[in-house]
């Protein structure tokens, strides 16, 4: 029973830090879906079932769109596309008593944070400390999101719009690294915003759903085709 538990603990005492922090970003996505129209239970049931800050951010505003459900699951599968990639790249270290069920069930919960804890372990992953990992930031995300819906309710408007921005603030965070570190990335960036943005002005009558998708994918194409990797070249380099 100790071998069992001690894994599962490690993964819970790596996952507190990636709590507190989902805590204060969900607790923007709380104030965010109650604004959009939304019950505090639904915003809550939301969150349990997806661990996704972007995907469920632009999922709340297909809903207040009155977006079909064609655009969400197109929205989606764009936006968190990632994650296939992540599963893939950790299925080479995990540990030979990860059976199937085990594998779809730790599948839930890869999130970029988790991700990069996971990653980072020198030793093989076995699954109670990625459920440990994934319980304690689950619960930070839940959590973080039942008091954000609480206080849209509550408190008064004009707070709950300035907390509103928190969200939005982790987006930034997570672009302008990566912007700052590459001309390249810079360059996606800005396509993706402008892209964006003529949707917003030039082409309204496009839905939420359908403008996020279009601007994500042709962002992605312009950069592969302006700055596109040489398979040669990198060969030469490894070699």
């Amino acid at each position: 029973m100790l071998q069992v538990q001690k894994p599962f603990l490690k993964g819970l005492s790596h996952g507190i830090p990636i709590a507190l922090g989902y805590f204060s970003v969900s607790f923007g996505f709380g104030i965010l879906a109650v604004k959009s129209g939304l019950q505090a239970i639904e915003a809550v049931l939301i969150s349990l079932t997806n661990l996704t800050s972007a995907g469920q951010a632009a999922g709340v505003g297909i809903i207040a769109a009155g977006g079909t459900l064609l655009e969400m699951a197109a929205t989606q599968f764009v936006i968190n596309l990632r994650y296939s990639l992540m599963g893939l790249s950790l299925s080479q270290k995990l540990d030979k008593s990860f059976t199937t069920i085990h594998r779809l069930v730790a599948s839930f919960g890869i999130t970029d944070e988790i991700f990069a804890v996971a990653a980072s372990q020198k030793e093989k992953l076995v699954p109670t400390y990625m459920y440990g990992l994934i319980i304690i930031s689950a619960a930070g995300w839940v959590s973080g999101t039942a008091a954000g819906a609480i206080a849209g309710l509550a408190l008064p408007a004009a707070l709950t719009a300035a907390m509103g921005i928190l969200l939005y603030g982790m987006f930034i965070a997570i672009i302008v690294p990566a912007a700052r570190n590459s001309r390249k990335d810079l360059i996606v960036i800005l396509l993706a915003a402008a892209f964006s943005t003529i949707f917003k002005y030039v082409f309204p009558s496009v839905s939420f759903g359908f403008a996020i998708i279009i601007s994500s994918v042709a962002a992605a194409v312009a950069g592969a085709i302006l700055f596109p990797i040489e398979l040669a070249e990198t060969e030469d380099t490894k070699a």
